[in-house]
């Protein structure tokens, strides 16, 4: 064989930090060797995988062509010395979650991950859907579950679950007290509302159409608890998925209202993994307990 697994290690990390000394670093290796490896590894094949500008290294189309391969012999590789050396067929798990998934679905999930396989180390990062969808496509997820509509040439999206948003008030807003609400009820409202780029706001400008110029929007909030707090206190109404409102419907802190027949608010919760992704244990385990979870 001529190449080594530390030299695609270097390219990797490489890849990643688009940084010589920042590689080495993450390697705990020398600078000099991590240099050495890269420069073994394109010499070996008489090609370069980096176009190098001053001191920043910049993957070039062949690097790109190469890194998903790359990716997902090292992971193979991984996986097959966890199995070796601890008998232990499900490794670490880096997982990344739209804030809705992560701070409701995603905990759980975690949690009886852990107790099949008390070993695992499994990572959680939540943020929106986009920045989600970019950290998977850059290989620094493993996985992530989204709820926002996504196309992506590079991506795998894998429909997991039904979902749905509801529209909320405070009991004591004057909209509480009616019925069924017309275009013109939401029109004049004053909404508290999630952030451009989230899967949420995706769904509610999709459910809104036709409204969305007239809208007054008094915040755009990214987490969740903030926007059900600022609508408990009556700043506005809000738009969340019926995941995040169930217990505050349960105490009676929060209503839901009833909007018209015409306006959808349904979605999908999605998997995506990178279409070059190696499927490992851990990823299929993963898998399988959400979609129990759904059930």
């Amino acid at each position: 064989m001529r190449y080594s697994f530390r030299q695609l290690e270097v390219f990797l990390a490489a890849a990643h930090t688009q940084n010589i000394t920042k590689a080495a670093s993450a390697l705990a290796m020398s600078q000099s060797a991590a240099s050495s490896a890269l420069k073994e590894l394109e010499t070996q094949f008489n090609i370069q995988l980096f176009d190098r500008v001053g001191k920043r290294l910049q993957l070039n189309e062949l690097g790109r062509l190469f890194r998903p391969q790359v990716e997902a012999l090292l992971a193979q590789a991984q996986e097959l010395e966890q199995g070796l050396t601890q008998h232990n067929d499900v490794g670490a798990l880096k997982v990344g979650a739209t804030l809705t998934i992560g701070n409701y679905l995603a905990v759980g999930v975690m949690a009886d991950y852990m107790k099949i396989q008390p070993h695992a180390r499994v990572s959680l990062e939540v943020a929106n859907t986009r920045t989600i969808a970019r950290r998977v496509s850059d290989f620094e997820l493993d996985i992530g579950l989204i709820e926002g509509e996504l196309q992506s040439p590079d991506l795998e999206v894998i429909p997991w679950r039904n979902d749905e948003l509801v529209v909320f008030c405070s009991p004591s807003h004057p909209l509480a007290q009616r019925g069924a609400l017309s275009d013109d009820d939401l029109r004049q409202a004053t909404w508290i509302m999630r952030e451009q780029g989230s899967g949420t706001r995706q769904t509610f400008e999709r459910g809104m159409h036709g409204l969305l110029p007239d809208l007054d929007i008094l915040l755009e909030l990214e987490h969740t608890e903030a926007i059900k707090r600022a609508v408990e206190t009556c700043l506005g109404i809000g738009c969340l998925s019926q995941v995040c409102l169930a217990d505050a419907f349960k105490r009676g802190s929060l209503v839901p209202l009833e909007v018209p027949e015409h306006r959808q608010f349904d979605r999908r919760f999605y998997f995506i993994l990178h279409k070059q992704k190696y499927r490992s244990a851990g990823i299929a385990r993963w898998m399988e307990l959400c979609r129990a979870l759904g059930h």
